[in-house]
């Protein structure tokens, strides 16, 4: 969105909605008009961005105890009921696992490619071939973009060149070199990321904040990655 396009962007975990706090729009509410005759939600709109979470409609001090089906309709109404407009990316921010959500969004919009967010520890690791494995499904088949290594290494603010590999070091790459996926790239455990989080002021925004270029980095390589997996079916859309 920095760079011009128009992107969206949809919370589609069900059960623990963050973008609401993220974007520092608790409490607020879409507002609805009519379209054709038919009710449609408008997305609100921050930092030049899109967004539609659950979070906008639920309580946010009580859970969401639903079961499947009432998920899978929750997760296409936020698509299908929505006025988006005309968008460059919809970015659809998905809970861990493998699960409802998952499967109703795999088999009902065509997807460009899915992004795996990992931590280097050999138990994040497991999970996130799990995933892997699911989108690589026969059935699913969504093409895999990259994986990120999140809190990939702590760097103090007071000695902001030191690396301090907590959780273990390249579990992210050595996956990525494994199962040949592109690996785009490192997030470290550092504190203003967290600060920004809570604050509803993405860190990306702080443009003296050397956080800001590394997650501007990590958008550009994904968007790299959707331009090729894009090229590639054109091409094969016109050999055919």
């Amino acid at each position: 969105a920095k760079t011009g396009a128009k992107v969206g962007l949809i919370d589609a975990d069900i059960y623990g909605p963050s973008i609401p706090i993220m974007f520092g729009l608790e409490g607020e509410r879409p507002k609805a008009s009519e379209v054709n005759g038919k009710t449609r939600i408008e997305p609100i709109e921050k930092y030049g961005i899109k967004l539609l979470s659950i979070g906008f409609f639920t309580d946010p001090n009580q859970p969401v105890p639903w079961r499947g089906p009432m998920v899978s309709t929750a997760v296409k109404q936020l698509f299908n009921d929505a006025e988006w407009g005309e968008l460059d990316y919809l970015v659809v921010d998905l809970p861990p696992g493998t699960g409802d959500i998952h499967i109703t969004l795999t088999q009902t919009y065509p997807i460009a490619g899915a992004v795996i967010v990992t931590t280097p520890q050999n138990v994040a690791l497991a999970d996130a071939k799990k995933g892997i494995g699911m989108f690589m499904m026969e059935t699913i088949n969504v093409p895999l973009l990259g994986i990120i290594e999140n809190m990939a290494y702590f760097t103090p603010a007071e000695l902001p060149e030191n690396k301090y590999y907590i959780f273990g070091q390249g579990g992210g790459q050595k996956l990525a070199n494994q199962l040949n996926i592109p690996f785009l790239g490192e997030i470290p455990l550092v504190k203003s990321i967290s600060d920004s989080g809570d604050a509803g002021a993405p860190v990306i925004l702080q443009e003296d904040n050397p956080m800001s270029a590394a997650f501007t980095d990590l958008a550009e390589r994904v968007a790299q990655q959707v331009a090729i997996r894009n090229a590639k079916s054109t091409d094969r859309v016109g050999v055919r």
